[in-house]
């Protein structure tokens, strides 16, 4: 199973899209998939809030566990997370229209009417699947490019 398959397939078993995209890459991250999965548990619904979509939000931790600062002083490493995360953010964003929850969704997930759109409109299983299949893909491609 590619990254794209274990991502939406995570995400289909009713996980967060942030831990969904994060235990796709866990091995090649370092980490186990209950790490991933347990890591990636409060930025799902864009930290539960509507803001930055979990499935960018998972992306990120991926590229900065491989691409990140490893330690105090290493300014390589805040050069290639800066540089990954700036790719990320504008891919997504140019692919997908925006990077926030609400503005994917098309409503405010925290209240009520909200989440209820989504369900009705069948957003949480036809497009966030979508997101998380973009966001998996575009990590593919920062990690060719590096």
């Amino acid at each position: 199973m590619n990254h794209k398959e274990k991502a939406v397939n995570y995400f289909s078993q009713k996980l967060h899209c942030s831990q969904s995209v994060l235990a796709a890459f866990a091995t090649e991250c370092g980490i186990t998939e209950e790490e991933a999965l347990r890591l990636g548990s409060c930025f799902g619904g864009g930290m539960g809030r509507g803001h930055v979509c979990g499935a960018v939000s998972g992306a990120l931790m991926v590229l900065g566990l491989l691409y990140g600062q490893k330690y105090i002083g290493d300014t390589e490493g805040i050069q290639s997370s800066n540089r990954v995360n700036d790719l990320m953010m504008s891919r997504f964003k140019e692919k997908c229209g925006s990077c926030i929850c609400n503005d994917l969704l098309g409503c405010d997930i925290t209240s009520e009417e909200g989440h209820q759109f989504c369900v009705d409109n069948k957003l949480f299983t036809e497009l966030c699947p979508t997101l998380v299949s973009a966001a998996v893909e575009i990590i593919e491609g920062i990690i060719r490019e590096n």
